[in-house]
């Protein structure tokens, strides 16, 4: 079995703080820094080891080649990559932006010379910061891991050993497959809800008091921080547009039908379909696959067990198990 890296964790937020957490919880060493001195006071007295000097932190990483994860928000990002090059330039690092190709391209721009292998787990809630993160956050969530045929293939296994670590399967994409997919099935909706929001409210108290389970959970992500979702969804502008053109002919369509004929059964089946195919996906039976994450082939296997809806559930040395459906 591979020894456990050491963790470094920039940004102590709900994602970062559940990192730490979650690695700490699996053995990990690991330790953090976040700009915030409420933050790291209240990650002490919970008896982690996190200070709010980011230049201590990174250089403990580069004493031991420790894997740095970045865990801020996605404008903060460059700010952080300017004092890795200057301290680590080397850095193993990964993420957990919500954006892949603009961290991407921040790290060749900013960093060139790390090792740098982008990830986004899928998980969350509408509250922020180290009091609301958690060890258990990523209990059955599925974390992207970016797989590049340019990959670092060590900081590719670690990446992929500190996501299983935490209690979430890994999918493997390319950074833009990344991004499209994520302007559908989690931008788009912090949009809509958004939008649902304020349709709601403009209803009056009535409509207020009336609001019930298809309300409420139709905009539970609007109760996020307004600059955290604002800097995820104009990060990925271009892929979010099109999920948006997408949903705005379907809801133009369905307008029209309703104006013209008051039938909308054509949009309420697609939808219902559409809902049963998420969930005959995550009922569907699997087949276990081997990966060698040494094979020069490997990054190209990995995106193609994404892209088919596969998942990375353990590691053992540089060979994946895989689930495929």
């Amino acid at each position: 079995m591979s020894p456990v890296p050491d963790l470094c964790v920039l940004g102590l937020g709900l994602i970062g703080g559940s990192v730490l957490r979650a690695a700490s919880a699996a053995g990990w060493t690991a330790w953090g820094a976040t700009k915030s001195p409420q933050d790291a006071t209240a990650a002490t007295s919970d008896g982690f080891d996190v200070s709010t000097d980011l230049d201590a932190a990174i250089t403990r990483a580069k004493d031991v080649d420790a894997l740095v994860v970045i865990a801020v928000p996605l404008p903060a990002v460059d700010e952080v990559l300017r004092r890795i090059t200057t301290i680590h330039p080397t850095a193993k690092l990964t993420d957990v932006v919500s954006v892949k190709a603009p961290v991407a391209e921040a790290v060749s721009r900013l960093t060139p010379d790390a090792r740098y292998v982008g990830g986004h787990p899928m998980a969350g809630t509408s509250t922020s910061g180290w009091q609301a993160s958690t060890p258990t956050l990523f209990h059955d969530a599925a974390w992207v891991i970016a797989s590049e045929d340019d990959s670092d293939p060590e900081v590719l296994q670690e990446a992929i050993r500190l996501a299983l670590a935490t209690g979430a399967h890994v999918i493997p994409a390319s950074a833009t497959e990344h991004d499209a997919a994520v302007g559908r099935i989690s931008h788009l909706p912090h949009v809509l809800a958004a939008v649902l929001a304020t349709v709601g409210a403009d209803g009056g108290p009535l409509a207020l008091a009336l609001a019930a389970g298809s309300f409420t959970d139709g905009t539970r992500v609007a109760g996020t921080r307004p600059e955290l979702v604002q800097a995820m969804c104009e990060g990925n502008r271009s892929a979010l547009l099109d999920a948006v053109d997408d949903a705005l002919g379907r809801l133009g369509a369905a307008r029209g039908s309703l104006a013209s004929t008051g039938g909308l059964a054509k949009t309420i089946e697609a939808g219902h379909q559409a809902r049963q195919a998420l969930e005959n996906h995550q009922k569907a039976p699997r087949k276990n696959k081997d990966i060698d994450l040494d094979s020069p082939t490997a990054p190209k296997a990995l995106r193609t067990l994404g892209a088919r809806g596969g998942r990375i559930v353990s590691l053992d040395g540089a060979t994946a198990r895989a689930q495929t459906s």
